[in-house]
């Protein structure tokens, strides 16, 4: 079996996947509500969906396999329709996730950079995540419908053919999030990455969830990076980091960007190759 000594990750949304942070806009969050019949169970407003919802439950959504139509459907029962029929929360539920999930697609821009690194001899490729359960599906079923080999990243994942593979790993599936070094721990432990001495990370750092203008969201993002690039480093013993960042939320820009971080993908690879 080939052992990479590159690995190459990125994170999903905000950077594959564009639509997904467009989903909890405001006007594009209500109209979902209603759509999927949540704002007849009490969840009526953007507030109320995170304040409520998604906050309280988030580290249990994201480091466990329960998913998030589950703790959706549950969070609701026991705080704002305690009297509803548990069959109409849960559907109610499954139809705002299944909605939320299908704006969560890779951007097709993407495409030709994933297939190029896909056939790139000597790197392990990963797309790393903090999100819900039914989140690593997605990815894989977006993967596959582009002829792209991918498999959630598990225990004895490497054995077959695995350099041709984008391996999913999901903070739900691992048990950390991706900014906890114990996330790369355990995804080394499944994955052999022993022989992997310098990794390349493509990342938003949670800049394009927000509207991108800030200054606060600047330095945050500039801490995440920092801290990123520290635990990679240690874990895989040198780290690079390619920003992705669409200011204000420059749709419109994306398509330039994303061909501008594939360039800058390939002297990456070429820098690290340097330095290994």
């Amino acid at each position: 079996m080939n052992q990479p000594e590159k690995l190459v990750i990125f994170d999903y949304s905000g950077t594959l996947s564009l639509e997904a942070p467009q989903f909890g806009r405001p006007a594009n969050l209500v109209r979902a509500l209603a759509e999927s019949g949540l704002s007849p169970l009490g969840i009526t407003t953007p507030k109320i969906f995170w304040e409520e919802i998604i906050i309280p439950t988030w580290m249990e959504g994201s480091t466990t396999a329960r998913g998030y139509k589950r703790v959706l459907a549950e969070r609701i029962e026991a705080r704002l329709a305690p009297g509803a029929a548990g069959a109409e929360i849960a559907a109610a539920a499954s139809r705002f996730v299944d909605r939320y999930l299908d704006h969560s697609r890779i951007d097709p821009g993407w495409r030709p950079i994933l297939e190029n690194l896909s056939v790139h001899p000597g790197i392990a490729l990963v797309i790393a995540t903090d999100h819900y359960a039914e989140a690593t599906e997605t990815i894989i079923r977006c993967l596959h419908s582009w002829n792209l080999k991918a498999r959630k990243a598990e225990a004895g994942g490497g054995e077959k053919g695995w350099l041709s593979l984008f391996w999913v790993a999901n903070s739900a599936d691992i048990g950390f999030w991706k900014a906890d070094r114990r996330f790369w721990e355990v995804l080394k432990s499944r994955l052999p990455l022993d022989t992997v001495r310098s990794a390349l990370i493509i990342d938003d750092f949670g800049f394009n969830e927000e509207q991108g203008d800030s200054d606060g969201e600047w330095a945050g993002v500039a801490a995440r990076q920092e801290k990123t690039l520290n635990v990679l480093g240690e874990v895989f013993h040198a780290a690079q980091v390619i920003p992705f960042l669409l200011k204000g939320g420059e749709r419109e820009r994306a398509p330039a960007l994303i061909a501008e971080t594939g360039k800058r993908i390939s002297a990456g690879l070429n820098d690290l190759g340097k330095k290994t």
